[in-house]
């Protein structure tokens, strides 16, 4: 069954339909390996074996207007997720080059704010100049909440290549998750990136408390839009959050939500992103065969993989890094990325 959907898709005559979406994810596990086999084929037909490493970096951390349940960084609860203002040029440079020394294609510079004040834009649109003079193959992403096409325009301008802003889940179970912005809101912040020229970036959280066609609505909600990547996070529970006391999803249920969000969308730039290591465990490996990029040097307020285990994982299943500073990466004497706590 998925060898066929793989090959029609791959024929370009036709693409994921409803109830294939849902038997993915509510798969046998004799049917667990050709699924995998069928979501590793079209990723191969699009991204070869290559993989893409992310790093991010916490530009301005908690305070957060927003009320995302899931999210440490938000004032309205008690979480111990800490608060620190926004980093300055030098800083987010230094960043810049940790993430060349992780031999990483993008770096995304993210604040936990509603959306960039004139001060915060101008700090990100400086150091992206910056950046870009100094690590010209480095791409750089943002995501700073809510844009206007002026906004948008500015970092287009100052040398941002994508903009995130994740939908999180689907458009019926949002309001379960946030109550301070609508899932409209998200998807017109999308489309205002889209209108400057930015490639768009937006993926969710698996774990909300999203049914299995939630998790559907959504992988096609994110076709419909058409954005260049998505990055699929697997929620990490955060202390003092409405949502530290949910169940995280098994490996395998992560690993064929991997394979939906390939299937559903074939080209797209599919990262496996937060709580990856405490989720998967031992079949981190396995997400590259639907996912082909990562994040590495962990997350915005938790830990993760360091460079060297990830680069090492990525060797050992049978994968290449790619990275448009092949030069710069092993030139520079740069400072070896830790986790971050």
């Amino acid at each position: 069954m998925y060898s066929a959907i793989a090959s029609r898709i791959l024929l370009g005559s036709g693409q994921l339909g409803h109830q294939e979406a849902l038997s993915i994810l509510q798969s046998s596990e004799e049917e667990f390996l050709p699924l995998l086999d069928a979501a590793y084929r079209v990723r191969k037909h699009f991204h070869g074996n290559r993989v893409h490493i992310h790093v991010l970096e916490n530009a301005k951390q908690g305070a957060c207007p927003e009320d995302c349940k899931f999210c440490s960084q938000s004032k309205h609860f008690e979480s111990p997720g800490g608060e620190a203002p926004h980093k300055e040029v030098t800083e987010l440079l230094d960043g810049a080059a940790r993430a060349v020394s992780a031999q990483a294609k993008r770096y995304c510079m993210v604040t936990a704010t509603h959306g960039p004040n004139a001060r915060d834009l101008k700090t990100i649109c400086d150091a992206a100049k910056k950046i870009k003079e100094t690590y010209p193959g480095l791409q750089l992403c943002a995501s700073l909440g809510f844009l206007t096409d002026e906004k948008a325009s500015k970092l287009k301008s100052a040398g941002i290549d994508r903009f995130n802003h994740n939908i999180e889940t689907s458009e019926n179970n949002f309001p379960n998750v946030v109550t301070t912005h609508t899932y409209q809101d998200r998807v017109a912040t999308i489309n205002t990136a889209k209108r400057a020229g930015l490639e768009t970036c937006a993926g969710g959280i698996i774990g909300l408390g999203e049914s299995d066609q939630d998790l559907v609505d959504m992988a096609f909600a994110l076709r419909e839009i058409g954005v260049d990547s998505i990055p699929v996070n697997f929620l990490n529970p955060r202390p003092g959050t409405p949502f530290s006391q949910r169940e995280k999803v098994t490996p395998r249920y992560a690993i064929r939500a991997l394979c939906l969000f390939r299937l559903a969308n074939p080209s797209a730039d599919i990262r496996v992103a937060g709580g990856r290591e405490v989720v998967l465990k031992s079949m981190q490996s396995l997400a590259l065969y639907p996912a082909n990029s990562l994040f590495s040097s962990g997350y915005l307020t938790t830990g993760g993989a360091e460079p060297d285990s990830d680069r090492q994982m990525i060797k050992d299943a049978g994968f290449v890094i790619e990275t448009d500073l092949p030069v710069l990466a092993s030139s520079k004497k740069l400072p070896v990325v830790q986790a971050r706590g």
